[in-house]
């Protein structure tokens, strides 16, 4: 299939060289890559075999701008895996994951290739290189070396092998998740109703009719429908059955059960880690991030388990007199944990999500995120209504600077569909480079929101609105990125680092000026009262000691897999259970992520051994905030200015601890997280 006859191989002439996604079909991937990848060969092939001797030019920026076509082929592809994916999309995705792994192990691992960038490398301080050429030289050079450029042929060979198993084994695990998500279904009769909200009858409804089951209501595992029903349904049954199926996922014995490729993608990683002369995986992953070593992230998690422990404790306790008012005799269980604590928010603070969700309407919570952005660093948003997009539910926006100059293309896909995997995300359909002429960012922000009904807007939960910020902060990240190298682009940042950019801009959404402006009802156009405002507020440290639990319980059993020095024999469900035990998890608590749906960890290299990096980022988010507030003006002009050219802007063109010097003055401190998760009393 020629590039004439292919649309993922031509030049894209489409407004802002979008990807001519309606004339894509799922059998022109394979032949796509057949290509791409050829081209990407010779590409190299050429650097290797240059006879001219090795300079930064014909070595370093010739491996920055080999790949176009693969590039090309990957966005489309990749993007399309996770937010709208089909079994022939499936198909190809198992078949070429592991050729793709082969292909880069035969880059990374190219003798002759591997001496020129080494050559370029040692003569690092004498080529006149500027700042960002001498960083992309030195992550390049690092890259190389942390493949397997030094390892003998033997080990290479061994090497390849499991980094190509590894590919098959990660698209294996988020295929089987997709398909234990969409496979299971709660129905719901009139009698099943009780403690429900119109709202969330209405969305089970919608549910029902996406899945084809008219005139139905049903719950899934998606956490827009599970989540909602844990918090309010009053039938306590049917909470242990939506719950039980939830934490289940990828547990279920059959062609969909993930426990033996956990186990194995462990063993592999804790191999691969040796082959490199490092003693786990965990200390050769985390070499490469802000933490340095396994035992700076269990300083961190330390930091915060025990109060968050004293804190959860306290929390029970006032859940279950709750609980025995309303004539529950059985103690507080996991499935337990929402229903009431929704009511003990209502109690303390007078707030729960009925009341709050009418003032969340998604397109007014975007466009609070745009208005930040405005403010903080003079962007502006203009829908584009005339571009054609991957399915109808995503939407497109311009983003230009205050002169009006453009910046990069936003797309927001913000519902849920059985083709999407559920969760939320940020992703790159084109990074920014200036290398080979200006390319501007396209820049793509998932959810899996429920829609609002017929003719009204979506409603959110707060925390929902807060993944919105969340996401939109990943996605100024690759948006305002203004450096030269590919390499450095955007959110290619180390994994504690990246998400500080996204957490920090979860602040602004809590801001009275944001909320009083953006968070207006549904019915009547009334801004949140002040009182609630207040309320809203007042309530930010509520059930802190159960979020942080939930969460640095999974961060902590990711650590202890990836330090196995040996994982013969696991079993990822006893070793979970054993390290649970260890640590004294409360057993009203349930870990965010078990091993055979966690998704961060498995399907997907990012956070395996890194699932840490949300908390240790939260101490730059605390810290980072508090500059504003301390300037008296949570948009000051100056900090903005910092903020975007050290951080948001700057991508990897420096290290990350310097960049946070530069827009703080200082390096940050834990005290701001303990304060901001409402841990400081618990730990003293």
């Amino acid at each position: 299939m020629s590039a004439s006859t292919n649309p993922l191989l031509r030049d894209w002439d489409t407004p802002f060289g979008l990807p001519p996604f309606a004339e894509i079909e799922p059998s022109h991937f394979k032949p796509a890559f057949d290509e791409a990848l050829a081209t990407h060969k010779r590409e190299i092939a050429a650097i290797a075999d240059n006879p001219a001797l090795p300079s930064f030019a014909n070595t370093i920026d010739a491996l920055e701008l080999a790949g176009h076509a693969l590039d090309q082929v990957n966005s489309v592809f990749w993007n399309l895996t996770g937010t709208h994916t089909n079994p022939a999309i499936q198909a190809v995705e198992l078949e070429i994951s592991p050729i793709l792994a082969r292909h880069g192990s035969d880059i990374y691992m190219d003798a002759k290739l591997f001496a020129r960038v080494d050559a370029v490398y040692e003569q690092m301080e004498t080529l006149g290189l500027s700042g960002e050429q001498k960083r992309v030289l030195g992550l390049t050079h690092k890259a190389f070396i942390r493949s397997g450029a030094q390892l003998d042929e033997a080990k290479k060979a061994r090497m390849a092998e499991i980094l190509q198993r590894l590919a098959e084994l990660r698209t294996q695990f988020g295929q089987n998740l997709l398909k234990d998500e969409a496979s299971w279904t709660l129905e719901l009769s009139d009698d099943d109703l009780a403690g429900l909200p119109d709202s969330l009858i209405e969305d089970a409804r919608r549910t029902a009719e996406d899945h084809g089951l008219a005139d139905k209501r049903v719950v899934t595992l998606q956490r827009s429908s599970i989540e909602p029903f844990l918090q309010f349904s009053a039938r306590r049954d049917l909470r242990e059955i939506a719950l039980q199926a939830f934490v289940s996922r990828g547990a279920h014995e059959g062609a969909t059960d993930n426990r033996p490729i956990v186990a194995e993608m462990v063993r592999l990683r804790a191999e691969q880690a040796q082959l490199l002369g490092f003693d786990t995986f965990a200390d050769f992953k985390l070499e490469d991030s802000m933490a340095k070593t396994p035992q700076a992230v269990r300083g961190l998690l330390d930091a915060v388990w025990s109060p968050a422990k004293v804190r959860a404790a306290d929390e029970t306790q006032a859940l279950a007199k709750i609980a025995a008012r309303e004539g529950q005799s059985a103690p507080i269980a996991p499935h337990d944990w929402r229903y009431y604590a929704n009511k003990l928010r209502k109690e303390l603070h007078d707030l729960d999500e009925a009341t709050l969700k009418p003032y969340l309407q998604l397109d007014n919570i975007v466009e609070a995120a745009f208005e930040t952005a405005r403010r903080l660093f003079g962007l502006d948003f203009v829908e584009r209504k005339d571009v054609t997009l991957y399915h109808p539910d995503a939407r497109a926006w311009e983003v230009m600077d205050k002169s009006g100059k453009h910046i990069g293309l936003f797309i927001g896909d913000y519902f849920a569909r059985p083709s999407k995997h559920s969760g939320a995300w940020m992703n790159a359909i084109r990074l920014q480079k200036k290398l080979g002429g200006d390319t501007r960012p396209i820049i793509l922000n998932v959810m899996t929101f429920n829609k609002g009904a017929e003719g009204k807007p979506a409603l959110l939960s707060f925390d929902d609105a807060k993944t919105v910020f969340h996401e939109f902060g990943h996605g100024l990240h690759g948006l305002l990125s203004d450096v030269t190298y590919p390499l450095l682009s955007g959110t290619n940042v180390p994994r504690d680092f990246v998400e500080f950019p996204s957490q920090l801009y979860e602040h602004w959404l809590m801001q009275p000026e944001i909320l009083r402006r953006y968070a207006v009802h549904v019915d009547t156009g009334a801004p949140l009262p002040d009182e609630l405002v207040e309320r809203l507020r007042a309530a930010r440290n509520f059930n802190q000691g159960f979020a942080t639990v939930e969460y640095s319980s999974s961060a902590i059993v990711d650590m202890e897999f990836h330090s196995l020095r040996s994982a013969a024999n696991l079993d990822p469900v006893a070793f979970e259970a054993e390290t649970l035990q260890q640590i004294g998890m409360p057993r009203e608590i349930l870990m965010r992520h078990s091993m055979p749906h966690f998704t961060h960890v498995f399907a997907g290299d990012g956070y395996c051994a890194g699932y840490y990096s949300y908390l240790w980022s939260e101490v730059l988010d605390a810290d980072g905030f508090a500059a504003f507030e301390e300037a008296g003006d949570i948009f000051d002009p100056e900090l903005a200015g910092k903020l975007k050219t050290f951080v948001y802007s700057a991508g990897a063109s420096r290290d990350p601890e310097e960049a946070y010097k530069l827009f703080r003055g200082r390096a940050p401190t834990i005290d701001a997280l303990l304060h901001k998760r409402g841990l400081v009393a618990a730990a003293a």
